[in-house]
């Protein structure tokens, strides 16, 4: 995605089973991709998210953590952390690959497909404001905020 990109035309699955057309989420938004639920980073960072969300709706931003996982595991995932940021199932891939987010890894010499860590700042316009690739988590969603504070 470039600087001058708006949110892809896609379709999310939200864990209570609602669909949701992505260029629907109220802006600005910020979208974060993760690989996998409940697992050491990917729990980090929703908590994160969860602990700033009261600071990113008085910016008047909302926020979307996004994964291949199904609903019913964002269900469970967010129940088990006290999880406040909304999460959203993209089983087919498809938001993954419009946001470039679906790439090849390689784990101990094994190359594989997965999905890279990234976070996506849509300013009230649609239009991205900033991107983060290959996402470190401790911080990263504090600097979010402050990007969010710059728009």
């Amino acid at each position: 995605m470039d600087d001058c990109e708006m949110i892809p035309e896609v379709t999310v699955m939200l864990a209570d089973g609602t669909p949701l057309a992505l260029t629907d989420l109220p802006l600005p938004a910020v979208i974060y991709f993760y690989p996998k639920d409940d697992t050491a980073g990917c729990t980090r960072e929703a908590q994160d998210f969860s602990a700033l969300s009261d600071q990113f709706a008085a910016a008047g931003v909302s926020v979307l953590g996004v994964s291949k996982d199904s609903p019913a595991s964002h269900a469970k995932f967010a129940k088990k952390h006290d999880l406040s940021v909304a999460l959203a199932s993209d089983e087919d891939g498809s938001a993954c690959a419009a946001f470039g987010a679906w790439i090849e890894k390689s784990m101990y010499g094994r190359k594989y497909m997965g999905i890279e860590r990234s976070t996506f700042l849509f300013g009230a316009d649609g239009t991205l404001a900033q991107a983060w690739r290959k996402v470190r988590v401790p911080g990263h969603a504090a600097a979010v905020l402050d990007a969010v504070k710059g728009l």
